[in-house]
């Protein structure tokens, strides 16, 4: 994806972990069963196939072979529902603090996963 740097996809994969770690330890206060613990489970499974396909783009392989097309359409609305919460949130915080600018990371890793989501899901992966 030539609109972003190797730089831009590393950093991106930082945030991305970040987010991953973060999400799972906010899923352990949860009960399975309970949409809070159901709605965590979806956001670290798209941010994982986020990350693959970012790993994907650095290494010129591909990565998307564990993926079904039902995982990547399933991953579009848990990407989308974090990008719209983080820039709701950035908007209350002071620029300059140390939430703005994780939000602002975060931010630029979900704007680089998303059309890579995308463009894979206009592959032919089949079932």
């Amino acid at each position: 994806m030539s609109d972003f740097t190797k730089k831009d996809m590393e950093e991106a994969l930082q945030a991305i972990a970040s987010m991953i770690e973060r999400g799972e330890k906010a899923q352990e206060k949860f009960a399975p069963g309970t949409s809070q613990y159901t709605l965590q489970k979806n956001r670290i499974k798209a941010l994982y196939i986020a990350s693959s396909l970012i790993k994907k783009e650095l290494a010129k392989h591909d990565a998307t072979d564990k993926y079904t097309k039902e995982d990547l359409e399933k991953a579009l609305a848990p990407i989308a529902s974090l990008i719209s919460k983080s820039e709701k949130a950035q908007k209350k915080l002071a620029q300059g603090t140390w939430q703005h600018t994780m939000l602002e990371d975060n931010l630029k890793a979900l704007y680089l996963a998303s059309p890579l989501l995308t463009r894979a899901l206009s592959l032919d992966l089949g079932p």
